[in-house]
This record gives C-alpha cells, sequence and structure tokens, in this order.
C-alpha cells in the first residue's frame, strides 16, 4: 500500500530550528493530560465506585470544548498562536494543581467536575493554537515527517504518563502526586512555548464578523474528502472508546490494581508509538484513503477482542493493536488536514477538527460510561467495536472521494472562498 518512491529522510523535521524544542514541549503537555486522564478515573472510581461517575468526566470536558470551539479558532488565527497556547496551558496548570489538593485534602467528588470544566475550557484554546503552529516550523514537504515525529512523542508521552501515574498512585495510596506531576509538565511546556520566536497572527490587519466565525466549519464540509477522514474518527472512538472504563476492568475483572490500570492505559500509546516511528521512515502511502478505512476497521477488532478479554496479557495486546491502527489515521488525518487548508485558516479549521476529536474522545468516555452503568462493561465495549465497522461501511460508500485520495504529498491547500 505504499508508493515506489525511497524512504524518506527520517529526521527531515528536525532540520529546521526551533522543532526539537517543540516536541519536547508537546511532550511534557501530553504526559501532564493523560497522568490527569488516568489519576482522576481511579480517584474518581475509588472514591464513587460508580461507571456514571467515569461516564460524567467525557460529557463535562466536552461541553467547553464544542461550545468555544469556533472562538478558540478565530483566537488563533487573530492572535499569536504562542501566547494563545501558553495561557491555555498555563489554566491547565492551575486545574492540576486544584486537583492535588482536592485529593489531598479529601474534597468532596462534587468539586471535581468544574475543575474538569475548566480543564475542558483550556482544552478547546490549546487544540487549535497548538495544532496550528506546526505549518510555522515546517515547510509543507516535511508535513508528514513532522506530524509522525509528533504522534511519536505523544505516543512515548502516552506510554510514560499512565505508567507514572500509576506507580505515583500505588506510592502516595492516592492521587496528589500524579497531579502534582501534571502541574510541573504543563509549566514546563509554557516554558518550551516562551522560547519559540513569535510569529505575527494570521488575520492581522482583517476584520472579525460572524461569518468569519464560521469558515472553518464552512471549510471543513465543503472539503468532503477532510470531512470523511474525522467522520471516521469522531464515530469510531465515540462508539470504539474503552479507555474510560479502564478503572473498571483493571480493578473487577482483570484484578491488576492501580499498577496494571497505568499499563493498560499505556498499551495503546505503546503500540501509537511502533507505528509512528515506522512511519517516520516509510514512504508516502499510494492509497492512504484506503489506508484509513483498513486501520479504522483494525481499532474496532482490536476493541472487541479487549472486551471480551479476561486475561491481562491478551487485553493488553488488544489495546496495543487499537494503538497500532489508531496511529495510522492519526498521521494521515493530520497530514491532511495541514495539506489542505491554507495558512489563514489553519486556526479556525484545527478548533473544527479539535471539535470532532475532542467530540469522540469525551463523549466517547460518556458513552462508554453510561452504556456500561446499563449493561454492563463486556456488552458496552463489545458492541462498540461492532458499531466502529458499521462506521466504516458507510465512510467507505458515503463518501467515495475518500478510497480515491493521492498520495497526501501531491496535495495542494483547498483556495480560501472570497
Amino acid at each position: 500500500m505504499t508508493g515506489s518512491a525511497p524512504p524518506r529522510d527520517a529526521f527531515a523535521a528536525f532540520r529546521h530550528p526551533t522543532v526539537a524544542r517543540f516536541a519536547v514541549g508537546r511532550f511534557l503537555a501530553a504526559m501532564a493530560s493523560t497522568s490527569v486522564s488516568v489519576a482522576v478515573g481511579w480517584q474518581l472510581y475509588e472514591k464513587t465506585g460508580s461507571t456514571w461517575a467515569l461516564g460524567l468526566v467525557g460529557l463535562v470536558e466536552v461541553i467547553p470544548i464544542v461550545g468555544l470551539a469556533l472562538p478558540a479558532g478565530v483566537a488563533a488565527d487573530r492572535f499569536p498562536r504562542r501566547r494563545v497556547a501558553m495561557g491555555s496551558h498555563l489554566t491547565l496548570a492551575l486545574c492540576a494543581a486544584a486537583l492535588m489538593a482536592l485529593s489531598a485534602f479529601d474534597g468532596p467528588t462534587s468539586l471535581y467536575y468544574p475543575v474538569l470544566f475548566v480543564i475542558g475550557v483550556g482544552m478547546a484554546f490549546r487544540g487549535p493554537s497548538v495544532g496550528a503552529m506546526l505549518p510555522q516550523l515546517v515547510p509543507s514537504k516535511d508535513f508528514a515527517n513532522a506530524a509522525a515525529w509528533f504522534s511519536s512523542t505523544f505516543e512515548l508521552a502516552s506510554i510514560s504518563g499512565p505508567a507514572v501515574a500509576g506507580f505515583l498512585i500505588a506510592a502516595a495510596g492516592g492521587a496528589q502526586l500524579a497531579f502534582a506531576f501534571a502541574c510541573a509538565a504543563h509549566l514546563g511546556f509554557v516554558a518550551v512555548l516562551w522560547s519559540v520566536p513569535p510569529r505575527p497572527a494570521a488575520l492581522t490587519g482583517k476584520r472579525q464578523g460572524f461569518q468569519d466565525l464560521l469558515a472553518g466549519l464552512r471549510f471543513v464540509f465543503r472539503t468532503r474528502v477532510f470531512l470523511a477522514a474525522i467522520t471516521l474518527d469522531l464515530f469510531a472512538v465515540l462508539l470504539g472508546g474503552a479507555v474510560a472504563l479502564l478503572p473498571v476492568y483493571a480493578k473487577d475483572i482483570l484484578h491488576v490494581g492501580p499498577v496494571g490500570l497505568g499499563w493498560l492505559r499505556a498499551a495503546p500509546a505503546l503500540g501509537a508509538l511502533s507505528t509512528a516511528l515506522l512511519q517516520t521512515r516509510l514512504p508516502p502511502w499510494k492509497r492512504p484513503g484506503q489506508v484509513l478505512l483498513v486501520t479504522v476497521a483494525g481499532f474496532g477488532v482490536a476493541t472487541i477482542v479487549f472486551g471480551l478479554s479476561t486475561t491481562m496479557w491478551l487485553s493488553f495486546v488488544a489495546l496495543f493493536f487499537t494503538g497500532v491502527f489508531d496511529n495510522v489515521s492519526v498521521v494521515i488525518r493530520s497530514t491532511l488536514e495541514q495539506s489542505l487548508t491554507p495558512d489563514s485558516m489553519r486556526g479556525r479549521v484545527s478548533a473544527i477538527h479539535y471539535v470532532f476529536i475532542g467530540m469522540s474522545n469525551e463523549l466517547g468516555s460518556f458513552e462508554s460510561g453510561a452504556t456500561a452503568a446499563l449493561v454492563g462493561p463486556l456488552l458496552s465495549v463489545v458492541g462498540g467495536g461492532v458499531g466502529t465497522l458499521l462506521v466504516v461501511l458507510f465512510v467507505a460508500f458515503g463518501f467515495p472521494q475518500l478510497r480515491a485520495l493521492p498520495p497526501l504529498h501531491q496535495l495542494e491547500p483547498v483556495p480560501e472562498p472570497p
């Protein structure tokens, strides 16, 4: 499924100034986010024993992500993206400190959710601002290589973050140290962003209006191939997201405790890291749209296997392959976004893209928790995997443009309408 071109320069992205620093910063931020996710899940399930409480985490976080998507995208185009990113990560650091205090002083469960809502606010502005900085760091010919490397650092953080969080939870007998670690990591990314040279805002001197606010949404819906790609992600992760139920599997089904939870949470990232590193060496996909469909189907099958598993090793392997398949999807989708979007619209398009991702991840957590509360975790996870396969069939026949997609390096930005 690859072209005949020779393997690409594996380190092409790092031959440009500031990329290495930016990659380190994203690594720290990803470690912080995954640590908070593991720690919040463990803390709430320990306090309540309720899958509904786990599902509410995703719902509370997704509300501001969706509600603030359009203004966050405009902010990423209207103001220097570095400043918007710094403000969002300072907000996330303060929220991690608040969660640390709640855990250390055994605060009531009800207070966790307002903090999670503010985390959603920070995530809403972080997504488009950080995501739109890539084209400011590397030329278009190196987008795919940069996306693969950034995905690698994210996945490496997603392996180490949950493992570190699980270890800190076990060592402290609570989640306070994991939250403290997350706070420090977010502040580390703020320091990295401070060192990145400032760039002018994309929309400097342009008048803002309501139509401009909707420009990113219009761009996504008229670019059918990109809409197909993010639709796959939205519904696949919405239906097949078993991560929210990992505390239940770790404690009640696999009986592996918080350290086992950390490794289960890290398994998808380990698979994704292996695949991301491989993709830095592979030549461009000859039929990336077809590859995308196959890998999302593989994600659904691996999810079904995990839902049926009652042994730690099989669960770990199944989650590993969800990461393998998901990473191919991530790199193709991210490269597609950067290749098709004009720079003046990157913040707004990235915001819409991030809404799809946020909706799939956070609403997927809510869907998994709510469904598990009604029919049990096994049926929730297996049913989600089956639903993912049905979504693949729908997109394959409903969006023929995706199946006909040429190699990504041949794509050009879609002209912005007047």
